[in-house]
């Protein structure tokens, strides 16, 4: 008896939930877009709460287009299906409460590498990321390395250097303590969803630590050099002479001059 009861009022509540929700409006919307070029959604309202005083197209929190039409029947045209169109498109009737529906445009991951070229130096960490911004989010990333045109997986924690973090929209590789040997080369993020799976390619190159110093060293050697070949010319440079004193040799000797002056005096009493 009890059993029965509880039956009934389940039944009883059933029906309630049921009743209510044919009473609500009902939107019916385009099937869910994958491919294509002018491509249109729409939506079509049945049993709206309140007169519709008009209708918009969002995508995400984006207003697309609106109108101020009573008409039950909305649509919106794509002009083409790819990574950058791909979304939830939601169709609103302006109703009391407001009224809406979604329709999917789905596509395969776009994924690309947020640097193609990656640069580190041995003994430091890297860092290689890729992002996926198309519908639906990835569900799964992995990560390979190319060992003669061959990938090999890279798992989170390898050789306790090699960690991986990701989400629906991005994912990273940490590489700790570069080896100037085993890591450098090319790397390849795999994104999947739904709809198929999509890849990027990130190169990574490692420098030697001593590459940081070669441009000091560079501008020591060139003084280097400088300075020597200074010294070696002016140990090959002839010395210079002493000059000579110009009044030292133009003054008369003063015995010179008094037997000069004493030659005129016999000559001037000769005559």
């Amino acid at each position: 008896m009890a059993a029965r009861l509880v039956l009934l009022m389940l039944g009883s509540l059933f029906c309630a939930l049921g009743g209510a929700s044919a009473a609500g409006p009902q939107i019916s919307t385009s099937p869910e877009v994958t491919a294509g070029s002018n491509v249109i959604i729409s939506c079509n309202i049945s049993d709206p709460p309140t007169p519709i005083k008009g209708n918009y197209w969002m995508k995400g929190k984006k207003t697309l287009e609106s109108n101020k039409t009573a008409l039950d029947f909305t649509s919106y045209m794509i002009p083409k299906v790819d990574h950058e169109t791909s979304g939830e498109y939601h169709c609103v009737f302006n109703t009391t409460p407001v009224s809406r529906a979604t329709v999917y445009v789905k596509v395969a991951p776009h994924v690309t590498a947020y640097k193609k070229m990656e640069h580190g130096t041995e003994g430091d960490i890297a860092t290689l990321t890729c992002k996926c911004n198309s519908y639906p989010p990835v569900i799964q990333w992995t990560w390979y390395k190319l060992v003669d045109k061959v990938p090999q997986s890279v798992l989170n924690g390898t050789e306790e250097r090699f960690y991986i973090m990701s989400n629906s929209t991005r994912t990273d590789l940490q590489i700790i303590s570069l080896d100037l040997e085993k890591d450098p080369g090319t790397y390849v993020c795999n994104g999947t969803n739904e709809m198929g799976e999509g890849s990027a390619e990130v190169n990574l190159r490692v420098r030697s630590r001593l590459a940081a110093l070669w441009p000091f060293l560079g501008i020591v050697a060139e003084v280097l050099v400088l300075v020597t070949i200074i010294f070696i010319y002016e140990k090959r440079r002839k010395p210079n002479e002493v000059p000579e004193d110009d009044d030292g040799g133009s003054a008369p000797l003063k015995g010179n001059t008094a037997n000069n002056m004493d030659k005129n005096v016999r000559q001037r009493n000769a005559n």
